[in-house]
Formats: C-alpha cells, sequence, structure tokens
C-alpha cells in the first residue's frame, strides 16, 4: 500500500480550454496499470476544446450541471452524480452549463505504446456551445 501526498490543482494554459478551468491530479499510472484520474472544476461557461482519447475516457460528474457534445452534433446534459463513458477515439468537448460550476472526475489510461492519451483539436465554437446549453 502506498499513500501518496495531495497533488497541487494547476490553472493549465488557455491551449486546448475556453474560460476559467482547473486541475487536480489525483491519480497518475505506474507501470503495469495506465490509468489516470484528474478531478476538474470548470467555472460557468468554461469548457474543453474538441478532443479525442485514444483509450476513452470516463467522466463522473461530481458537483453542478454540465454539458458534454459529440461532433455528430448531439449534447448531453449532465449533473451531479451522472457518468459518461465517451468510446476510444470519439471526437467530444465538455464542461459546465453557462450559469453553474461544474465539475468531474476525469478517468482515461494512457495507450499501451506510451504515446499521449488526448489528441486536441480546435476550440468550439461560441455559436455552437451558446446553442449547446440552451438544450
Amino acid at each position: 500500500m502506498e499513500l501518496k501526498p495531495v497533488s497541487p490543482t494547476v490553472k493549465p494554459p488557455p491551449t486546448n480550454f475556453a474560460g476559467d478551468v482547473y486541475l487536480t491530479p489525483v491519480h497518475s499510472a505506474a507501470e503495469p496499470s495506465r490509468m489516470n484520474v484528474v478531478l476538474v472544476h470548470f467555472t460557468p461557461g468554461a469548457h474543453t476544446h474538441w478532443h479525442t482519447h485514444a483509450v476513452g475516457q470516463t467522466l463522473h460528474i461530481t458537483e453542478g450541471v454540465g454539458l458534454v457534445g459529440i461532433r455528430d452534433g448531439s449534447v448531453l446534459r449532465v449533473r451531479a452524480g451522472d457518468t459518461v463513458i465517451c468510446p476510444p477515439g470519439e471526437e467530444h468537448w465538455h464542461g459546465a452549463a453557462t450559469d453553474t460550476f461544474m465539475s468531474h472526475m476525469a478517468i482515461f489510461e494512457a495507450p499501451p505504446d506510451g504515446s499521449d492519451p488526448t489528441t486536441w483539436f480546435e476550440p468550439v465554437p461560441d455559436e455552437e456551445y451558446q446553442t449547446a446549453n440552451q438544450r
């Protein structure tokens, strides 16, 4: 058994996020495991850019109300207690609704070949995000 010290919360560069987002690493993979867990806090209206995960991603909403969008235009409204499974390679984004904070545990694996688990794409257009919030 091992007790790991608390990891500091960091504000990532705006390269892959819109608005104020804060990341708290919870668990980083140690061989032979490849699992990673990050607690992600989104301020109202903050969200990720479009991205995929090579091995998929699980999002467990811990507080607030948020949105998860996929490339076909589908949007899920999520609340504390919901769990969303994003399949490997599915292009998606996620974040807080415009009027509330949202936090989730992001659970994902590093690919077996050691490559980056996340591939980032362009920002979600403001109009698309605003339309999603009105659903």
